[in-house]
């Protein structure tokens, strides 16, 4: 066990980073036979493939899944990461073709960095071959390379969001993991203590809770005030090697969002376009141990977007959480 999504075996993981312009893409490639889910939650949602995976359509199997930043041109990144699967054979055979089933979404990070340099189809490329079984990276690398969190008193007042990872063994060879792309309008907090981590910076440059700057009476009605529209967004995807049905899988992305609300506060806003995937690789057939993944999935996912701000690091005049808490 290496703590990140690619415990569940045959999953491999790649980024792509572009630092210097504050961008990237990350890249989960699936083994054969894998089922999919997803939800949607938040109110400002950049998906592409997610109708497919509704419980109700035909095709269950998933190749990939691609979480990008560049706002909706990030969508285009999913178009080299099916030209990389194509290429190997890899996708549901249509009429004597083969066609990858690749989802997607991204977050907003244009604010960050160079807003004119987003993923394209060749940097999912590039993420696709990197994709390993290796532990996967995390913090200010892919898609999280330009997450902030935070936004409650503007961009300006956030802090670095990034890239997280975590898993459970929950034993007889059974796995559930998470990768998180934390973007959020809301502040990180441990759900176990309550503490923030990081969060709107106030006067004083620490951290204020944003439910409380959201119930004070004269929140929004400055300028000054307020996040930006559709600025926002935590994705990620959720995985297990229990066989699943595409119903099950559904419900497993269903409760990944309790775990982006155990950590982030506030999540779902009309700011935020929350969307959390679900994999099953189905090696193991065991549909009595369902329901504990049910209970357990809120606290991977939970675990994994806390990973997210504790490896970020200070980028293009965001403070982390790592150098603030620790001089």
């Amino acid at each position: 066990m290496n703590g990140t999504l690619t415990d569940v075996p045959g999953l491999l993981a790649g980024h792509y980073t572009d630092a210097e312009n504050g961008t990237g893409c990350t890249v989960v490639l699936t083994p054969p036979g894998t089922t999919g889910g997803v939800d949607v939650r938040g109110a400002a949602p950049g998906t592409r493939e997610t109708d497919l995976l509704r419980s109700e359509n035909t095709v269950a199997g998933v190749n990939g899944v691609v979480l990008s930043g560049g706002s909706a041109y990030g969508l285009g990144s999913a178009d080299g990461v099916m030209r990389f699967l194509e290429e190997r054979g890899v996708g549901h055979p249509v009429g004597g073709h083969i066609v990858p089933i690749v989802p997607a979404a991204i977050i907003f990070d244009l604010g960050v960095g160079n807003g004119m340099v987003r993923p394209t189809a060749a940097e999912g490329y590039a993420a696709a071959e990197a994709a390993t079984g290796a532990p996967v990276a995390q913090g200010c690398v892919g898609a999280g390379a330009g997450a902030t969190v935070g936004k409650a008193l503007g961009r300006e007042r956030a802090m670095k969001g990034g890239v997280g990872s975590a898993s459970l063994d929950l034993g007889d060879g059974v796995v559930l993991a998470a990768l998180t792309v934390v973007n959020a309008v809301g502040g990180v907090h441990d759900p176990d203590t309550g503490a923030l981590l990081a969060g709107s910076r106030g006067a004083d440059g620490a951290p204020i809770e944003s439910t409380a700057l959201y119930a004070s009476h004269d929140y929004g009605r400055t300028p000054a005030q307020g996040p930006s529209a559709l600025g926002n967004t935590t994705i990620g995807v959720v995985a297990t090697n229990l066989r699943l049905t595409k119903a099950q899988a559904n419900r497993l992305a269903t409760l990944a969002h309790d775990g982006l609300a155990l950590a982030i506060r506030p999540a779902h806003t009309p700011h935020d376009g929350d969307t959390m995937f679900a994999l099953a690789t189905c090696e193991i057939d065991a549909p009595e141990e369902f329901t504990r993944l049910c209970a357990l999935t809120p606290s991977v996912v939970a675990r994994a977007v806390v990973s997210a701000v504790e490896h970020a690091t200070d980028l293009h005049g965001y403070p982390a959480y790592r150098s603030m808490s620790h001089g």
